[in-house]
């Protein structure tokens, strides 16, 4: 009767904030004998893992496992904010963890939904199962675990992040938990590279959004589809394959559409190839440096629309999109659609790349993608580099001295062998572009063609169907809701009356409504900026504080 009556109430707990589970586990077997539960002297209940040879392995202390589970938590650093339990067991320490009001998220993860059924059976989970920072997960597949943490883990809210193996559950099923583990740990580094951008260009992001935002009002013809697709990158290999690209620019069938990366637009123009589009996606003010030998204002430049405002006035056709900047994503939702162009690859080729997937291109070559340094050079001629250090050179630092620093500048550069007795230097950044690069390419429905250059070779293995019929794809803007300026006035308001952040942040976010955590979101990257200046402020005084700088730089427009 008690193991029926612990299953329901857990249940009921737990149909609040994941029905999905509630639903596998309602229909779990309850009867097959994975654990056996023991009581401990403080009289808790203890579950035991029952072996192949009939044996019981208890999974928390005999004597107090809640002041086990509690001595625990006390060695957590307070910055540790998100904790992941390997292992469910009887909760202690989840228990413990969630008592703590600085901790963010708490996620468990366990295999075997039997099992599991047969620990909500044994006693009352309803203080973990019914707490909204609580997430048990049981049997997830990969890709599901990296979901939940991409979309849960924010380290400008919750801090550092904490992986807690139950050793009794563990030992186990090492290699289910191992792959978990594994998986965690790939994760962090992706949402660790993404923090460390915002990092350093939160503020940036938004102070160019909201500049941009008159330029973009302007944006109202629809950009028609293209067939064949040329990308060029910077890389020294495009030097020897513009001749390539020139004659396949005579060809009257089939002439490819060049989009040029901001880097290479320099190199384009002074051999006399003038692209047909323009892609940057650099917020800083040093992506400037490419347009300053000139650019026919005819030629449509693709801006990211957290892009630097100068750089519109390249152009009498900039074209803005959204690179996935969470104020960039509002304003889609709020104001205008923008077109969305996929930037996660972090570098301006992969832009382009995906730009002319967006644009519906039948086929693609890349041009100049080394991704490395051939030889020890590092852009190809024409690029903004030669010019900037010629203007800087003096007797006690010529200008090959300063390309020296500039290549040797990595700690992790290191020297490749290449083909024909040839070599190259290879970056950590680099070869993660070059990754990136070739998993976005094999996961596209075209061919995409490297030509083959001096640097590390692009090794694109693409599987699956191809394209039968060509796709008619627009890249557009939709119909604005209001004029810029007062949307702008209409945001200020949104984000100054949001409510004050508490101490528990979790709880706060889910006090919001929809848009109020819509709003609520596009203060991140600032806040992340503003915690690397100011590393001591709490998550609620870096909400405040992000909120007054947005307000404040909308008020110098306004």
């Amino acid at each position: 009767m008690n193991r029926q009556f612990f299953f329901e109430r857990n249940l009921l707990a737990l149909s609040a904030f994941d029905p999905g589970l509630c639903s596998r586990l309602s229909v779990a077997e309850t009867t097959l004998n994975r654990y056996k539960f023991l009581e401990a002297r403080s009289g808790d209940i203890i579950p035991a893992l029952i072996d192949s040879a009939g044996g019981a392995h208890p999974l928390h202390s005999l004597v107090d496992p809640r002041r086990e589970g509690e001595r625990l938590i006390t060695a957590i650093r307070k910055d540790e904010g998100f904790l992941v339990f390997l292992g469910l067991g009887g909760g202690y320490a989840v228990e413990a963890a969630l008592k703590q009001a600085g901790i963010f998220r708490v996620l468990a993860v366990d295999y075997d939904i039997n099992g599991i059924a047969e620990l909500l059976c044994s006693r009352e989970y309803i203080k973990i199962l019914g707490d909204p920072r609580f997430r048990l997960m049981v049997d997830p597949a990969g890709e599901e675990l990296e979901r939940f943490i991409l979309e849960n883990y924010q380290p400008v809210l919750s801090g550092g992040i904490r992986v807690l193996p139950l050793r009794g559950r563990t030992e186990f099923e090492v290699p289910r938990f191992q792959a978990a583990g594994e998986c965690i740990q790939g994760t962090l580094a992706k949402v660790s590279a993404d923090y460390s951008v915002q990092a350093y260009f939160g503020v940036r992001w938004f102070s160019n959004i909201i500049r941009n935002l008159e330029k973009a009002e302007a944006q109202d013809s629809p950009f028609p589809p293209i067939r064949e697709a040329a990308i060029c990158a910077a890389g020294p290999s495009l030097d020897s394959q513009l001749g390539i690209l020139a004659a396949l620019r005579e060809k009257k069938d089939r002439r490819p559409f060049i989009i040029a990366g901001d880097t290479s637009l320099p190199s384009l123009l002074q051999a006399g190839l003038e692209p047909d589009a323009v892609v940057s996606i650099d917020c800083q003010h040093i992506s400037y440096y490419h347009f300053m030998a000139g650019m026919p204002p005819h030629i449509p430049l693709f801006l990211d629309l957290a892009s630097p405002p100068l750089l519109a006035s390249r152009s009498s056709r900039p074209r803005f999109f959204s690179g996935g900047h969470p104020l960039a994503l509002y304003i889609a939702r709020y104001w205008r659609s923008i077109a969305t162009v996929d930037t996660s690859g972090a570098n301006v080729t992969y832009a382009c790349l995906s730009l002319a997937e967006t644009l519906g291109a039948e086929g693609v070559s890349i041009y100049g993608a080394d991704f490395s340094y051939p030889q020890g050079q590092t852009y190809s001629r024409g690029t903004y580099i030669y010019p900037y250090f010629a203007n800087r050179q003096n007797r006690f630092s010529p200008k090959e001295s300063l390309f020296s620093a500039f290549l040797y500048r990595s700690p992790s550069l290191t020297k490749v062998p290449g083909p024909e007795k040839s070599w190259y230097y290879e970056t950590a950044t680099l070869s993660r572009y070059r990754a990136l690069l070739e998993k976005k390419a094999a996961s596209m429905d075209i061919p995409v063609y490297p030509v083959p250059g001096r640097g590390a070779p692009l090794r694109i293995r693409q599987a699956g169907p191809r394209r039968s019929s060509r796709l008619l794809r627009l890249f557009a803007a939709g119909r604005q809701r209001i004029s810029a300026r007062s949307f702008l006035k209409e945001y200020r308001q949104g984000i100054w009356s949001l409510p004050s952040p508490e101490q528990n942040i979790q709880s706060y976010l889910n006090s919001l409504r929809e848009e109020e955590r819509d709003l609520f979101t596009t203060l991140l990257p600032q806040a992340a900026a503003l915690k690397r200046r100011e590393p001591g402020l709490n998550p609620a005084e870096l909400i405040e504080a992000a909120r007054d700088y947005s307000v404040g730089e909308i008020d110098k427009i306004l």
